[in-house]
C-alpha cells in the first residue's frame, strides 16, 4: 500500500519542478550590499527523483493492486 496519494505525488512533483525552474532562471543576486542565494539545486533535484518515485510507485498500486507478483516454476524433464 502506498503511503501517498497519486494525486498528491503529482502536486509535490509539480512543486519541486517549479522551484527547479525559479533556482535556474537566477540562483542568486545581489543589489548593494545584501546578497540572496536560492535553495541548492542538488537539492531540488533529490527531492524530484524521491517524488517521481513516490508517483511511480503509486501508478503502479492503482495499476497492479498493490502487489508486486512472482511467479515461480521449477523446470522438470520427464
Amino acid at each position: 500500500m502506498a503511503v501517498f496519494s497519486k494525486k498528491l505525488c503529482k502536486s509535490k512533483l509539480q512543486t519541486w519542478l517549479d522551484a527547479e525552474e525559479a533556482v535556474a532562471t537566477g540562483q542568486s543576486y545581489q543589489i548593494g550590499t545584501r546578497m540572496l542565494t536560492r535553495a541548492d539545486l542538488k537539492q531540488i533535484r533529490e527531492q524530484m527523483e524521491y517524488w517521481a518515485g513516490k508517483l511511480a510507485e503509486a501508478e503502479a498500486e492503482e495499476k497492479y493492486g498493490g502487489r508486486n507478483r512472482v511467479f515461480r516454476f521449477v523446470p522438470r524433464d520427464l
